[in-house]
């Protein structure tokens, strides 16, 4: 343990967020995500959700300023579904943090499961919400 770092964090995950370089992309996923077969990483968060990952990883995590949409979540596969409610939890935390109005970029499924497996590392929790899958694209730390 350290001094600020909330414990929600694991060593290995902030291991990964400091190995990461600017653009690198990093995956927060539910329960239901196919974690192991997707990624070149992985790394357990069991018993936590993402929401409170994504608080506690923003505190360190800069965004990218240089794309659109630095955050992307997962298309429902029913389009006419009402969006999932996790997603407003998402972007109250990465707005609170960023300097822009982000909007999350929805991602049809099987591009999610492309773009995940080319990220440098997926975070496995235990989210049951559904579509609860957020990719994150990391910044320059200034």
């Amino acid at each position: 343990m350290l001094n600020g770092i909330p414990p929600i964090i694991s060593p290995e995950l902030m291991y990964a967020l400091m190995k990461m370089g600017h653009g690198d992309e990093i995956v927060l996923a539910d329960g239901n995500f196919p974690a192991d077969s997707h990624a070149q990483r992985v790394i357990r968060a069991d018993g936590h959700g993402v929401p409170e990952l994504l608080e506690a990883i923003l505190q360190f995590l800069p965004l990218d300023d240089f794309v659109d949409s630095p955050a992307a979540v997962m298309q429902p596969v029913d389009t006419t579904a009402e969006t999932p409610p996790i997603w407003t939890e998402f972007e109250h935390h990465i707005n609170s943090t960023a300097e822009r109005r982000i909007e999350l970029e929805c991602v049809e499924r099987f591009a999610f499961y492309e773009r995940a497996k080319a990220a440098y590392a997926i975070v496995a929790t235990g989210e049951t919400a559904i579509y609860a899958n957020l990719i994150l694209k990391k910044g320059v730390v200034s």
